[in-house]
């Protein structure tokens, strides 16, 4: 895959995680309808491909005034990846050389290798994942299961005792899939599946659509790197 193929696959999923995340604020208040509306209609000149690369700056500039106005990336990590990978792509736009663009768009994909293993780590280190209790606590007293009979789970502690150290496993594993081409295609799709999964179980769409939109940033630096 081209850096330049893969940039711009990034830059069509991106703008479709942006859609979706816009469709949430239809019914706010007028300045989120304001702002949203707005980001709407630069992702939709992003997909159109049109006067490049202004809609991506226009967008990180609107970004800096959604932060402003939520005092933060108010969704956390899907929000901090999705400015992650659009500032990327900006700079990497306007990049002066091809080496430049090439170490812009290969720290997307690093930072995403990143979100996996230190997160498994973070894991690693807390003994309530360890043991299962904390995604026991997930079923039993989180907000966003969609149905009461998830919430059964957390009364299978064995069965979430393997879910656990599967879940740490695999994100600590995840650097080790840039080793072929194969392996990183089968972890990204077992990522997917995840975010998938939490996405249907918890709510969690955001997570799916802005890590799956970072997927050829990775791709590409595999390639490269290999």
């Amino acid at each position: 895959m081209s850096l330049e193929s893969a940039a711009r696959l990034t830059e069509l999923l991106l703008a479709l995680a942006l859609i979706q995340q816009g469709l949430e604020h239809l019914r706010g208040t007028r300045s989120e309808r304001v702002l949203f509306g707005a980001r709407t209609v630069l992702c939709l000149a992003l997909i159109a491909d049109l006067a490049q690369p202004w809609p991506l700056v226009a967008l990180c500039g609107l970004s800096l005034a959604i932060l402003w106005r939520f005092q933060g990336p108010y969704n956390g990590g899907s929000d901090r990846m999705g400015l992650l990978a659009l500032f990327c792509l900006t700079l990497s736009q306007l990049a002066p050389t091809p080496a430049w663009r090439e170490v812009i768009f290969g720290y997307l994909g690093l930072q995403l290798v990143l979100s996996y293993a230190i997160s498994g780590w973070v894991k690693l280190i807390n003994p309530d994942w360890r043991s299962g209790r904390a995604l026991a606590d997930v079923f039993a007293f989180s907000a966003y299961p969609v149905s009461e009979d998830l919430r059964g789970w957390a009364g299978r502690p064995r069965t979430l005792l393997v879910m656990s150290w599967a879940v740490i496993l695999f994100e600590l594993a995840f650097p080790l899939t840039l080793l072929s081409q194969e392996a990183l295609i089968a972890g990204l799709v077992i990522a997917a599946v995840f975010h998938l999964a939490n996405a249907a179980l918890f709510g969690l769409n955001r997570f799916f659509w802005t890590w799956l939109a970072v997927y050829p940033a990775i791709l590409w630096l595999q390639d490269r790197l290999m």
